[in-house]
């Protein structure tokens, strides 16, 4: 093991980690800190609950400390840029944490709240800035903000970025920072479109890889079950009677998929809320702190709101809708076994959805098992090449049968008859930004 006191930090920085029970370091964390510590641009491949937040601030931080610069008006020492609010806002409160006993500067830019709050903040300048790269690139064109001076640049999740279109803003935002400045990005995946841009803004990078491009985390249980598409509510309440399914995150593709969802929760009697981008910002991170202190069961979102959440102890993910790119379903099941401990994935399946399991099988080199045994199996469907098949246990019944359902969440790791799409459903085109924030 490797502990935090080995890098030679800043005494009044480890002492804050350590008041925040940060002793031992995670594998992405033991890589990537001596590199930054070394001056060095660096591409990191990780998923979502790895520790990626500390592996680049903590560096980052005592090098603000140990270097000749100074905050300057309007301006940022150290620039954070990151897809959605929720995300920054959580990285804001982790460096908060880090830099409590500082005296360093650090302030958030995001869409949402005020922008007169925000332009006040950056008046006389910060030693950290947290943002979202529309709400950023708003003030900078307004030169409300002016980074000619930033000292490092850091990009997180940036394959979500540029899924949701943010890719000119970066650029834009990226042209009026210093060359000679120290670039971190960070990845779950690494598709061809982030490999350019890595390509375009780093300089001889270091690359750390703690889990491979497009794979899933290992200790997360994944099981598809086919359904009808007009089952599936019925499904999900017969899912969510096995009190096993403690703190569950649940994915649909639109905001009203997910406002049906939730209405549906609130009539079984489910504790539950809602985040999507026609909430406020209060109303989500109220959603999420409700769901991180265990006071709400399940919690519905969208891809992009989902971004920012940072919560352990998600026991499961299910899938409602599948997501229509194969990188959204690596994330979405990312959010839970974090922090090494174990979770499981399930995935609702209706006709019109079996392409999208077929790509999702091919991007992570793996077929989902396919769970059988509940009231709602849809016989009859192709098997793709990638799935597996095994029988239901001797002595259980399998729903259909006046045998008790066995629940997959249950019974991991027991793979079913596999099924996948006759016709591929038509694949949603590139949009801009705005556009895949709405649907958000």
């Amino acid at each position: 093991m490797t502990k935090f006191t080995d890098f030679g930090l800043n005494a009044s920085l480890l002492r804050a980690i350590g008041e925040a029970g940060y002793e031992n370091t995670t594998p992405i964390q033991k890589q990537a800190i001596p590199a930054v510590l070394d001056g060095k641009d660096m591409i990191a491949i990780a998923q979502t609950g790895t520790g990626k937040t500390a592996a680049f601030s903590l560096p980052i931080i005592h090098r603000l400390l140990a270097g000749e610069g100074r905050r300057t008006p309007r301006g940022a020492r150290a620039l954070i840029l990151a897809p959605t609010r929720e995300l920054a806002i959580q990285i804001g409160e982790n460096i908060s944490s880090y830099i409590k006993h500082l005296h360093l500067k650090t302030t958030l830019v995001y869409g949402g709240a005020s922008a007169n709050q925000q332009i006040k903040s950056m008046a006389g300048g910060v030693d950290i800035l947290i943002a979202t790269p529309g709400r950023l690139l708003d003030l900078m064109t307004q030169k409300h903000i002016v980074l000619d001076t930033a000292e490092y640049l850091v990009l997180d999740e940036a394959d979500r970025m540029l899924d949701m279109g943010f890719i000119r803003d970066i650029q834009k935002i990226i042209a009026r920072l210093p060359v000679s400045r120290q670039t971190l990005l960070f990845s779950a995946t690494m598709p061809a479109s982030v490999e350019k841009l890595a390509n375009s803004i780093l300089r001889n990078p270091v690359r750390i890889e703690v889990t491979p491009a497009a794979t899933t985390a290992e200790k997360v249980t994944q099981h598809v079950l086919m359904v009808a598409k007009e089952q599936k509510r019925a499904l999900l309440a017969h899912v969510l009677k096995d009190e096993s399914l403690r703190r569950v995150l649940i994915f649909t593709r639109t905001k009203h998929g997910a406002n049906k969802v939730a209405r549906q929760l609130n009539d079984l009697g489910v504790h539950s809320d809602v985040i999507h981008g026609n909430k406020s910002q209060n109303a989500r991170q109220k959603a999420l702190s409700n769901f991180r202190a265990g006071e709400i069961r399940a919690l519905v979102a969208t891809d992009i709101a989902a971004r920012g959440i940072d919560v352990d102890d998600i026991t499961h993910v299910i899938n409602f809708e599948l997501p229509n790119e194969p990188e959204s379903y690596v994330h979405r099941i990312g959010r839970t076994a974090r922090a090494g401990a174990r979770g499981a994935s399930l995935s609702f399946c209706d006709h019109e959805e079996r392409a999208y399991l077929r790509d999702i099988e091919k991007s992570i080199r793996q077929p989902v098992p396919v769970f059988t045994d509940h009231p709602f199996h849809v016989e009859g469907m192709s098997a793709p090449a990638a799935s597996t098949q095994e029988k239901p246990a001797a002595g259980r019944g399998n729903g259909r049968n006046g045998g008790k359902p066995r629940r997959p969440e249950a019974n991991a790791g027991a793979p079913r008859n596999g099924d996948a799409a006759r016709q591929k459903p038509r694949r949603r085109s590139g949009r801009g930004r705005r556009t895949q924030q709405a649907a958000a």
